[in-house]
């Protein structure tokens, strides 16, 4: 199978690249790399015969349509988005024009492109979207997103996410093409781009500096680990029902403050310190506009019906993930010097 995998230079569209080629598909990466894209990312497969790269901007119809007829794909799987919820807040419109009329423009490559294939059966469009897109929770933790949870973004992001969601809906509906959807809880592991809460966090401890803790840190997220994350997708792509959502959870809930301490645990006994602990550095900082309370999903219908559940707990997870920080500082320095990367972003109300 020939794989299209919009964002395949990200840090879940970079792991969802690996897996696949890893496993034998063939794959082409699209990807416009932006601020956040790391080629770097793809040095282990970079060089198989199966993997090839186009840098292209999913809001380019013309220049997805001389992807689709050079590479010929089987299936897509659509990764590529902003996905910052503070520089949403500063810069709503690059959300507005990436995640919602890129996916547009993309629905319409492919379709163009199936229609002239003579609408095959076994083609799909696989969009990956955000459990952000159903709001916030209560504290209740009996109550979960499940694929039938009403949409109610607050954000700029999950309001594009939702968008995007809704138009590959309306396309299968109205046009037939064959899609599945998944949505997935908070990702985490190697090759996390530093401007997110735990490569920020782990960063900050190992360079001495306050560590950020937006309002009290009783927000709630749940945890997916991003190798079990693109292990999940492939699945669905595979074996999902046309037309059917997955919700992927890593089932592992953590208020952001009991996540930080653990990291910060994780960091004392791998690389302690001279004197005191990590957890000293803790920060607490002006809380983020609209920051929802808790998110927590329901994986039941990936489990019951395709037999998936995240192979590795949070705390496995996160020494890995911390391991890996440790281990890859010549990854992660230069891009700390990138456009906001450690500057305190989405405080515009």
């Amino acid at each position: 199978m020939k794989l299209l995998v919009t964002g395949g230079a990200g840090f879940i569209g970079s792991a969802v690249v690996r897996n696949a080629v890893s496993r034998g598909f063939e794959v082409v990466n699209v990807d416009a790399l932006t601020y956040a894209a790391c080629l770097e990312n793809l040095d282990s497969i970079a060089n198989n015969h199966g993997y090839a790269f186009e840098q292209a901007d999913i809001r380019d119809r013309a220049a997805l349509d001389l992807i689709f007829a050079k590479h010929k794909p089987d299936a897509v799987m659509h990764l590529a988005a902003e996905s910052h919820v503070d520089r949403s807040i500063d810069s709503p419109a690059n959300f507005i024009e990436t995640n919602v009329l890129g996916t547009f423009h993309l629905l319409e490559a492919a379709r163009a492109f199936w229609i002239e294939k003579g609408r095959p059966q076994n083609f799909r469009f696989h969009h990956i979207s955000t459990d952000e897109v159903f709001g916030s929770l209560p504290e209740d933790d009996s109550v979960l997103f499940t694929e039938e949870t009403p949409y109610d973004p607050r954000s700029p992001y999950s309001a594009s996410k939702a968008a995007s969601d809704h138009l590959v809906r309306a396309w299968y509906e109205t046009y037939d093409i064959p899609v599945v959807l998944t949505n997935c809880s908070n990702n985490y592991g190697p090759y996390h781009f530093p401007e997110k809460l735990i490569p920020v966090v782990i960063l900050k401890a190992l360079a001495g500096d306050p560590i950020p803790i937006y309002g009290k840190g009783e927000n709630v997220r749940d945890w997916l680990y991003v190798e079990d994350h693109a292990d999940a997708l492939l699945l669905v792509l595979q074996e999902g029902r046309v037309g059917g959502s997955y919700n992927i959870g890593g089932e592992n809930e953590f208020s952001n403050i009991d996540l930080v301490r653990s990291l910060c645990a994780i960091l004392d006994k791998k690389k302690p310190k001279g004197k005191g602990n990590y957890a000293q550095q803790i920060t607490f900082v002006a809380d983020r506009p609209g920051h929802d309370a808790r998110y927590a999903i329901d994986p039941s219908r990936i489990r019951e019906e395709l037999g998936w559940r995240p192979s590795v707990t949070l705390q496995e997870g996160l020494a890995l993930t911390v391991q890996w920080y440790l281990d890859n500082e010549a990854w992660w320095r230069p891009l700390l010097n990138r456009s906001g990367v450690g500057s305190r972003l989405g405080l515009k109300a």
